[in-house]
């Protein structure tokens, strides 16, 4: 059944290398996550309160952090050739925590996906006008779900697709919409000013769940170095051509609204735009949601369901809500819980690289997967919540950065203190979590 719908893509078990993909298949699939509507927002937002070049040095110095952050967990994954959820068992979060972890990705990236095929489904219905707005939104649903529970091949084959397209499409919404772009790069600024750390901080803060979630992408990488030359060449492209075509417009226009201006285009090029923005991020938020999720049926009931069958299930019922414009109500919720994936990064790293308790485990036992992990490990238990709670409350630098380091911080001072050994290595006696096989 589950080859009739997909495929599993080593949902629970480690990627072969016969299975890694080239860096350039990766990096275009990363590359597309970056080139969403987010970022020509992100990019209008900062062009309306800053001069480009002010703008250029804030998304530049954004780019640096993520990267940073991106390539140390993403390094992680492709090592380990494991997804986010499932590497958590073993750098700091023991069973519960990761099933924990797993939930809460498959929650945020499920209402995302809900949020953004409603945008899609909305501008389908004006640009066509044949159907009404639920209609195209779950039409254009089970599309992406299609591609989603295929897996990562697919997705690269729909990036190789949309990016351009979507790059086409922008470079013609700025030529055409902006008369005088030299005009435009040297213009003042047209709104209220935005001081350099807070444009800093809306830069980290928009990706920085993409970069937290890395390894799902960078598992499929063949070697450290592809995993720095994707992150890298994504990432910063993402803010500089992207961010900086919403810079251009802010000044040349004077005005934020990114979704007028494309929606004053002529009817189907505005709607492609649109479409081909959220086509090439919605598959990879089902992606990691389907694999959230099976690795949280795995951890809490010992049950292994096949990641393409969750991916129709969880696809489905987003397009549903999308359709019914109920995912919209939800979206603060889905901003909370952006809040939680910064420490789970910090930890992670810190774990891996500095403090190794369970290190040894899970690099011993490769090609396979260990037979048991901690249950649970109480430091964890107080340093995640504490260091978002901690990271918002700070009155300087970057809420998410600052819960990262945080995490990081205090899981290291745990480490020298031996504060990890309360109760944490006992095993959960489960068999083993699967072997690794090629999809």
């Amino acid at each position: 059944m589950a080859a009739l719908l997909g495929h599993d893509d080593q949902a629970l078990s480690r990627v072969p290398d016969q299975a890694r993909h080239p860096w350039l298949s990766v990096a275009t699939q990363r590359f597309g996550q970056t080139t969403a509507l987010s970022q020509l927002l992100l990019g209008a937002t900062l062009g309306f309160g800053m001069s480009f070049w002010d703008a250029f040095a804030a998304l530049t110095i954004g780019a640096l952090v993520l990267n940073a952050i991106a390539v140390a967990v993403g390094v992680i994954g492709q090592r380990e050739g494991l997804s986010t959820a499932i590497l958590t068992r073993w750098t700091g979060f023991g069973h519960a925590g990761s099933a924990m972890l797993g939930l809460i990705i498959a929650l945020s990236c499920t209402g995302w996906f809900g949020v953004q095929t409603g945008l899609a489904g909305a501008t389908l219905a004006g640009a066509v006008g044949v159907l009404p707005t639920p209609v195209w939104s779950l039409l254009f649903g089970i599309a992406v779900t299609v591609i989603a529970a295929y897996g990562v091949r697919w997705m690269a084959w729909t990036a190789y697709v949309a990016v351009p397209a979507f790059l086409l499409l922008l470079g013609w919404l700025v030529l055409t919409k902006v008369d005088d772009l030299p005009k435009a790069l040297s213009s003042e600024v047209p709104g209220t000013p935005i001081g350099m750390m807070t444009a800093v901080t809306l830069v980290t803060g928009s990706f920085i769940v993409g970069a937290a979630i890395a390894p799902d992408m960078t598992r499929f990488n063949r070697n450290e170095w592809d995993v720095a030359k994707q992150t890298i060449l994504g990432i910063t492209l993402g803010e500089w051509v992207i961010s900086l075509a919403g810079v251009v417009i802010a000044h040349g226009l004077g005005t934020t609204d990114i979704m007028g201006v494309i929606g004053s285009s002529s009817g189907w090029i505005g709607a492609l735009i649109v479409v081909t923005a959220v086509l090439k991020i919605n598959d990879w938020n089902l992606y990691s949601a389907s694999l959230g999720l099976v690795n949280f049926f795995d951890a809490v009931f010992a049950v292994r369901i096949s990641r393409a069958q969750v991916t129709v299930m969880v696809g489905c019922a987003g397009s549903f809500l999308a359709a019914a414009g109920i995912v919209h109500q939800f979206s603060h919720f889905l901003v909370l819980l952006g809040v939680v994936f910064p420490p789970v990064t910090g930890i992670m790293i810190a774990e891996y690289y500095v403090v190794r308790r369970w290190r040894n485990e899970i690099i011993s036992t490769r090609p396979h997967v260990p037979r048991s992990a901690p249950s649970w490990v109480p430091a964890t238990v107080v340093i995640w919540p504490a260091a978002a709670i901690l990271g918002e409350l700070l009155p300087f630098g970057q809420s998410s950065v600052n819960s990262l380091v945080l995490a990081f911080a205090l899981y290291v001072s745990a480490g020298r203190l031996d504060l990890l050994r309360m109760r944490t290595r006992r095993a959960t006696n489960r068999k083993v979590v699967g072997e690794a096989s090629a999809a």
